[in-house]
């Protein structure tokens, strides 16, 4: 187990920051000076963050344009989700994987997910995102290594989205092919963290806030990292979420840290967001975060409605999901089974290539590929 607690360390001087104090000591002219940087810190990045900062989302999404525009062109990356599992030991409130639900569970055989695989990749997708509930006796690392390597066959980058894993075990998977890793704190509100997470192995607070720093020892190229908006206040989860990035992005330069704004969705249970985050708010968000991280990718998923991710383009946004499914199985049995949650942009993706080009950008289905033999 890796026993570092730098990120944890790095925030520990904002747990009990006055927040409220801040913002109200903000005036206009403090955020018309932060827009005129070249540079922000960790300070900036809240000033725009905060409620005073609202009326300025304009210039901000003016800034946001050009400085995407300069570090990624006119593109979207395209990507896919398959569900290799939806056995779950924890007892998470939030989740739709969660123990607490008593929803069938399955797992897909090596054989189902050669058919996963063969559908997706015949929409022309290249990269892959691949996720299972945490159970490590059922969907364990061999059989994530085992999946890797069909996937592989069929897919130019391979990612996992799974259960808090040693530096060892991060390393077996990218020896077999994984090239990225995504890890949602979910909330970096340590108490609430505990609260939500009733019982698992999940539960551990320090060894998921510490994953994608094991991750990006272990050699995965891309990182991406994110909380669920809806569990804690939005600025805070926001502000800690750049926080995060900025730390692993200044110790591994290496590494391309990106991140996620995944808002709540329905899902099996009945535990209803605690907070809500409007439209605006991530707007905000992800305009601010583009200006505090001026090279690091940001994701949308299906988890948004069409309209939404048609105006997200361009402004920051740089990562979305298509053709998505939440269920175990989904791509080729449909309604199998119930997904992790509702998704919202059901287009397929010859439909977001369609999109994103009227957008006036261009649909990217394979940014990068390692150069064998070289290290």
């Amino acid at each position: 187990m890796n026993k570092t607690r730098g990120i944890y360390e790095e925030l520990k001087p904002y747990r009990n920051f006055d927040y409220d104090g801040f913002f109200s000591g903000l005036a206009d002219k403090d955020i018309q000076t932060i827009l005129a940087k070249d540079q922000l810190t960790a300070l900036d990045y809240l000033a725009l963050l905060s409620p005073a900062a609202e009326k300025y989302l304009e210039p901000m999404a003016q800034k946001a344009k050009a400085i995407t525009l300069k570090y990624f062109g006119k593109t979207i990356l395209l990507f896919t989700p398959i569900y290799l599992s939806d056995y779950c030991t924890n007892k998470c409130k939030y989740c739709g994987f969660s123990a607490l639900n008593t929803q069938p569970r399955k797992m897909l055989t090596l054989e189902q997910v050669e058919q996963e695989a063969q559908v997706i990749a015949s929409t022309g997708l290249k990269h892959i995102l691949y996720l299972t509930g945490d159970a490590p006796t059922i969907s364990s690392v061999q059989y994530m290594k085992n999946c890797t390597k069909i996937l592989t066959k069929y897919f130019s980058s391979v990612g996992t989205e799974v259960y808090s894993l040693t530096l060892e075990e991060y390393k077996e998977l990218y020896e077999a092919g994984v090239d990225s890793m995504t890890m949602f704190q979910e909330t970096y509100n340590e108490a609430l963290y505990d609260d939500i997470h009733v019982a698992g192995p999940k539960k551990d607070y320090h060894f998921r806030l510490d994953a994608p720093e094991r991750a990006c020892q272990a050699g995965m190229w891309c990182v991406n990292i994110g909380a669920l908006m809806g569990l804690d206040e939005w600025r805070r989860e926001a502000f800690f979420t750049g926080l995060h990035a900025a730390y692993l992005q200044d110790h591994y330069p290496e590494v391309d840290i990106n991140i996620s704004v995944p808002r709540m969705r329905p899902h099996t249970g009945d535990f209803q967001p605690l907070v809500d985050m409007t439209d605006m708010n991530t707007v905000q968000y992800i305009l601010a975060y583009r200006l505090f991280m001026q090279r690091s990718g940001i994701t949308m998923s299906t988890r948004e409605t069409v309209d939404f991710r048609n105006h997200m383009m361009g402004i920051g946004v740089t990562k979305m999901s298509a053709g998505s499914c939440t269920a175990v199985g989904g791509h080729i049995h449909k309604n199998a089974n119930s997904g992790q949650f509702d998704i919202s942009d059901e287009r397929d993706v010859e439909e977001m290539k369609k999109a994103i080009r009227q957008q006036g950008f261009q649909p990217v289905m394979k940014n990068w590929e390692p150069l064998v033999g070289e290290s």
